[in-house]
């Protein structure tokens, strides 16, 4: 822990002058999402507010707002500790996936569509699979994934779908065959990508629901040998 802490001193910096409850959750929500806090690991208050140069009491703001994100939780007498998810966890996540990013696509109106966005985040896995680094192959699934959503224009969407992609990471960093579980993406996202570049919206949808039912299976069969029913 005292090298995490060292090295996310180096984030003070982009607290700037105007260093906020939510300026902090939003740094501490991008190192869970890039595994530098895992599941499970507790959080400490001086530590964490010493190495990022804000109060107590900001810092427990922070933590409450992620608390509500559902990233965090709160064990009483014990402290804050980055959440583990359970199976079901996963496939309500999984669900709402479904429903939002099928509906983004399901309104997208008529083509052309603005897709340099999803374009590069695909050329992102490519580049990170020939260097085998599967878990930025993951995080730039991600990036296809929210750039496909930020299609629909909303703000409220986006952020809403922030939430949701930070807790998927909560369960890709509990896999230990990183390959296995990213690997396949890589052909499904260019796939979508090309399927929406032709206009074929219905077809893209289609793809993109059995896409994700597929995924769903793929990554709750390997969490439920990882962590079991009641993680």
């Amino acid at each position: 822990m005292a090298e995490q802490l060292t090295d996310l001193a180096d984030d003070r910096a982009l607290l700037g002058r105007t260093s906020t409850a939510e300026r902090v959750s939003d740094i501490l929500r991008s190192r869970i999402a890039d595994g530098f806090f895992p599941p499970g690991t507790r959080l400490p208050e001086d530590g964490i507010g010493g190495a990022l140069g804000v109060s107590r009491n900001t810092l427990r703001e922070a933590f409450r707002l992620l608390t509500h994100e559902r990233l965090l939780v709160h064990e009483l007498n014990r402290g804050v500790f980055v959440r583990v998810l359970t199976v079901e966890d996963v496939e309500d996540i999984y669900r709402t996936r479904i429903l939002v990013e099928c509906a983004v696509v399901r309104g997208l109106g008529e083509p052309p569509y603005d897709l340099e966005a999803l374009g590069t985040a695909v050329e992102e896995g490519r580049r990170a699979a020939r260097g085998a680094d599967w878990k930025a192959v993951g995080t730039a699934n991600i990036h296809f994934h929210r750039e496909l959503v930020a299609l629909a224009g909303s703000a409220r969407t986006d952020e809403l779908m922030r939430g949701v992609f930070a807790e998927l990471r909560l369960a890709f960093h509990i896999v230990d065959d990183p390959r296995r579980l990213h690997e396949p993406y890589l052909k499904r996202n260019h796939l979508l990508h090309e399927t929406l570049r032709a206009g074929r919206r219905a077809e893209a949808e289609t793809e993109l629901e059995v896409y994700l039912t597929e995924s769903l299976e793929r990554v709750v069969d390997v969490y439920r040998r990882r962590v079991g029913d009641h993680a």
